[in-house]
């Protein structure tokens, strides 16, 4: 009996080593970053927002500076009145 405790003790041992330690440093570790993708930057005229250009310069229809476009917000939740 006492011989089946101590196997049963080295067996829990080892297998917590195992769980502990890491495939490169000894240690158990889990990347739990995520790399989040830059924005892709717009460019678009105020007065024909149908034009759309990646790089800044002028609208072709009317000759205005482009502006960056804004992120398209979400429609919040409407408030009753």
């Amino acid at each position: 009996m006492k011989k089946i405790m101590l196997m049963a003790v080295a067996i829990l041992f080892s297998a917590a080593t195992v769980f502990a330690t890491d495939l490169r440093h000894g240690k158990m570790t889990i990347d739990t970053t995520k790399k989040a993708k830059p924005a892709k930057v717009q460019y678009t005229c105020t007065m024909h927002p149908e034009v759309i250009s990646d790089k800044p310069g002028k609208c072709p229809k009317c000759g205005m500076t482009l502006v960056k476009k804004e992120a398209e917000k979400k429609p919040s939740e409407k408030t009753k009145m």
